[in-house]
């Protein structure tokens, strides 16, 4: 059984491009999530991502750099040479699901950098500017 349940940020905005298909053209998204590690090895780790069809066109569109997504997918190995003319191992997990983690209003409080956004008002009264 080859199935896997993730949940985390987006390192950065998804890269969506299209590609084409025995059945025409198709849609691909390539995100990376980080995950946080549990226990005394606290950290987090990078996973690789890919999605294909619809759920690559509103992984696209809903998710940016910083916003928390589940996914649950399959993993999936590969491998090819690079122009230097060695063999790289690939490892990423196909999504076929994937789920908002946070909401509409959280989403909005948050500027691209990851900062809450403060209100203008509120500059006035800063000790510092």
């Amino acid at each position: 059984m080859n199935i896997v349940v993730l949940m985390g940020r987006m390192t950065r905005d998804p890269q969506i491009r299209t590609i084409s298909a025995q059945s025409g053209d198709m849609s691909v998204v390539n995100f990376t999530i980080a995950v946080d590690r549990t226990g005394k090895d606290k950290g987090a780790d990078f996973i690789s991502c890919k999605a294909f069809g619809k759920t690559a066109d509103a992984i696209g569109t809903y998710f940016h750099k910083g916003q928390r997504i589940a996914v649950q997918g399959s993993i999936q190995t590969g491998s090819y040479t690079n122009k230097e003319g060695v063999k790289v191992y690939t490892t990423d997990v196909i999504v076929n699901h994937w789920e908002f983690c946070e909401s509409k209003q959280a989403q909005a409080k948050e500027e691209p950098d990851g900062f809450m956004a403060v209100p203008g008002e509120i500059d006035e009264a800063l000790p510092f500017n």
